[in-house]
């Protein structure tokens, strides 16, 4: 069942995705892009398939999910990553924290090099976390919620266990939980990117989906993000047609400022505006930070994507520079999570600085208030058993 989670849906994700309308090695060098499309397409079929089975088995009864003590909002979405999961989690912390609900997250830390064990990341501690140790978007989250509790794991009913005997929270946020069907939640949340290329949104490896629309029927609220930069209706059809029930929200990508990231202070976006910038990303959406970047009135004169997570060599950067530098960049911007990512002692060729972001609800009081009532509703759901 293993196969359709999360660490090998990003790793099939890579290795075959780039094959998608281009020559291919694996069935001969002079193979045509006709033939690895069907190869792609059949192994997606196999790779529902074992979606499905896994689901069937959960639905069975086979596999269990189990419920902790405190409500669970799971945040969570189809693709392989891309649509805003990280702020939004940060957006919901801030909300429940302000409410007094104490707010935990749950997160996986893909990528982390501590193993599988859970990892506590206690606000008390006063620590700065190496993305390395416990993932880059754990070590995001920690510095942007310092006082916010974490816990790391891949057995995430594990970790919430632990969590509740050490930080006694009121809610706890699921990152990334859509499909992490061993443990109940009271709301699920799918984020989905409006900006998405129709070819991406075909299930793995043909696509970036790792389920389809019809998954939405468990979801209960989705909410379409990236909408300054698309028209959200089409998305919002496919959504209402796969589950009229969904509460449906809209949010936007806004820039909150620059830092510089060498020494984490803030910079004004307006010194960088009329100059030529070079810009790199290893995200699972690329594509929309840079049509943000543009968005937002920077000249971007040259772009480098790199895998979402992706931890970055010293050739990484001397590349990324020297790409810059052909350009004619004055400077080179990158996202918050990448700087989390970039190798120990580093050298930067010229200014390299990361853009914080925020998220932008429409209706924003309406969805704090529809947050708030799901917590206090699954709190006296919790009462009366």
């Amino acid at each position: 069942m293993s196969a359709v989670r999360g660490p090998t849906a990003y790793a099939v994700g890579y290795f075959l995705a780039p094959l998608r309308g281009s020559r291919s090695p694996l069935l001969g060098l002079k193979a045509e892009t006709k033939t690895v499309n069907v190869l792609l397409n059949i192994l997606s079929y196999i790779f529902l398939a074992g979606v499905k089975l896994r689901y069937s088995a959960y639905r069975s009864g086979w596999l269990k999910t189990r419920r902790l003590t405190r409500p669970v909002v799971s945040v969570g979405n189809l693709s392989v990553g891309g649509t805003g999961k990280t702020p939004m989690v940060i957006l919901m912390a801030g909300i429940l924290r302000a409410a007094g609900q104490r707010p935990c997250i749950l997160t996986r830390g893909y990528g982390r090099r501590r193993g599988r064990g859970p990892t506590l990341l206690d606000p008390e501690e006063r620590l700065v976390y190496d993305p390395r140790q416990v993932g880059d978007e754990p070590a995001a989250l920690a510095k942007a919620l310092p006082d916010v509790p974490l816990v790391v794991a891949a057995d995430r009913f594990r970790g919430g266990t632990i969590a509740e005997r050490t930080f006694r929270p009121g809610v706890f946020l699921l990152d990334d939980g859509f499909q992490h069907l061993a443990l109940y939640r009271d709301l699920d949340v799918v984020l989905l990117d409006v900006t998405t290329p129709a070819p991406d949104l075909a299930l793995l490896p043909a696509g970036r989906l790792r389920e389809t629309f019809q998954a939405l029927q468990r979801a209960h609220w989705v909410i379409l993000t990236r909408t300054e930069l698309g028209d959200a209706s089409g998305m919002q059809a496919r959504v209402q047609a796969a589950n009229p029930k969904a509460r449906i929200f809209r949010c936007s990508t806004k820039l909150a400022g620059l830092i510089e990231a060498r020494s984490g202070l803030p910079e004004p976006p307006q010194s960088l505006l009329g100059k030529k910038v070079a810009a790199f990303c290893g995200i699972g959406n690329s594509g929309a930070f840079f049509a943000d970047l543009r968005s937002w009135g920077f000249d971007v004169a040259a772009e480098r994507a790199f895998p979402d997570h992706h931890v970055y060599r010293h050739r990484d950067l001397e590349n990324v520079f020297a790409l810059a530098r052909v350009a004619g960049a004055e400077a080179v911007l990158t996202t918050e999570k990448d700087l989390m990512n970039l190798p120990p002692r580093w050298d930067a060729a010229l200014p390299l600085f990361a853009s914080c972001i925020r998220l932008e609800i429409e209706n924003k009081m309406e969805f704090e208030r529809a947050l708030l009532a799901e917590v206090e509703a699954a709190l006296r759901r919790q009462l009366a058993r």
